[in-house]
């Protein structure tokens, strides 16, 4: 259950509108890194995540405020683009309206699809969507995720800041910038509490017997001349099971070449004959092969040594 109540978390109060400025704030709101993103990229982590307690209520207090922050700069954008496109229109030098606006420099989705209002879309008007967010379950994975987005979101915050003069507008970003920060310190902080109480050694190694030894600690290197072996990543020791790193031109590691079979003539996929007759396939010898494979591990289950 959530509340909501009519006090913003810090004033959204610019000095003058400003409709070219709100174009460019509108990244910070529906862009890939924007507010929406880490608002619900962090409540569903939050609902989704499988150890109530401290853990839980630190990822959900944080989406929490995020949603406030989309709040804030939708109301600072509605107070940006008061009396636009008017304004917008004086200023260009031109008779048409639309024409104005878009000389103006004037997202004109805000007039005719907004009304004067904020969009979930990013600067150019591509819509908000939700693969831009990541929760995976895997908290290590999903706070070292959090870091990069709240670090993104930050560097875009900075940019935007230099893109006006409006003491009111800089005032609230500045807000943005310092909540940013922090909020990068508290995922990485998380990690460390994860490390602490024995969730993770710090990588995320799922499965660590099954991975192969040598690729686990040798660094690649795919072009002549590299000097990236003078790099830490490709020296000393691995963060991990203290091996020692390898550096090595990168080379076929096994016995195998990109050869495709003939293809399935149903398909009709150009093809030279070379390989024979193609398979075809069907959606019935699918489901055949499906309850074949099943009925093969059902067995192996049974039976692992027979």
């Amino acid at each position: 259950m959530f509340r909501h109540s009519n006090e913003l978390q810090f004033h959204a109060k610019p000095e003058r509108p400003d409709a070219l400025f709100a174009a460019k704030l509108q990244e910070l709101v529906g862009g890939q890194f924007g507010e929406m993103t880490v608002m619900m990229q962090y409540l569903w982590q939050g609902w989704n995540c499988r150890i109530p307690g401290k853990y839980k209520d630190m990822i959900l207090d944080i989406g929490t405020e995020e949603i406030g922050h989309v709040e804030m700069l939708v109301t600072m954008m509605a107070r940006l683009l008061e009396g636009a496109p008017s304004e917008t229109q004086a200023d260009a030098a031109a008779a048409n309206p639309a024409l104005a606006a878009v000389l103006g420099g004037q997202n004109v989705q805000h007039s005719i699809v907004a009304g004067g209002a904020a969009m979930p879309t990013n600067s150019q008007g591509v819509p908000w969507n939700t693969g831009y967010i990541v929760s995976s379950t895997n908290m290590l994975a999903d706070f070292r995720h959090n870091v990069a987005a709240e670090a993104q979101s930050r560097l875009m915050t900075a940019r935007v800041f230099n893109m006006t003069d409006d003491p009111g507008v800089k005032e609230m970003l500045r807000f943005n910038l310092a909540r940013d920060t922090f909020h990068q310190q508290q995922w990485l902080l998380g990690i460390e509490q994860l490390v602490e109480d024995g969730f993770t050694d710090g990588i995320e190694d799922s499965l660590a017997d099954e991975e192969l030894t040598e690729p686990g600690r040798t660094f690649y290197s795919f072009h002549e001349g590299s000097v990236a072996h003078e790099g830490r990543w490709a020296q000393g020791s691995t963060l991990i099971g203290d091996h020692e790193i390898a550096f090595e031109q990168g080379r076929p590691l096994a016995d195998d070449v990109n050869e495709v079979p003939a293809p399935d003539p149903l398909l009709f996929a150009t093809y030279d004959g070379s390989k024979g007759k193609g398979k075809p396939g069907t959606a019935g010898g699918a489901y055949a092969q499906g309850a074949a494979n099943l009925l093969s591990k059902a067995k192996d289950a049974i039976t692992p040594d027979s």
